[in-house]
């Protein structure tokens, strides 16, 4: 198996309210300690619907969507009424 790679995960745009009450420029660490995936503090429901982001990009997985050159993936929040953007990246060695 391959080594998981520790994540950051940070909120880069916001309109309306969060009622979790992240703002922008909080920051998350997902540890790459394949024992531990913490959410460090970041909302569930946010969490939750990144999952699958998330655990391809601990193993090195890439998107054809994404530019090689990219420094990391975007994410939308599910709260459609309250829209946010969550930045997901590798976090550097």
């Amino acid at each position: 198996m391959s080594e998981a790679i520790e994540l950051e995960v940070e909120l880069v745009k916001a309109k309306g309210e969060c009622v979790a009450g992240h703002e922008v420029g909080d920051t998350f660490t997902i540890p790459g300690d394949t024992d531990n995936f913490s959410c460090d503090g970041l909302c569930i429901h946010a969490l939750y619907s990144m999952m699958a982001k998330l655990v391809a990009m601990r193993y090195g997985a890439s998107f054809p969507w994404v530019p090689e050159d990219a420094e990391g993936v975007t994410h939308a929040c599910p709260d459609a009424q309250n829209p946010h953007t969550f930045k997901i990246s590798r976090a550097e060695k």
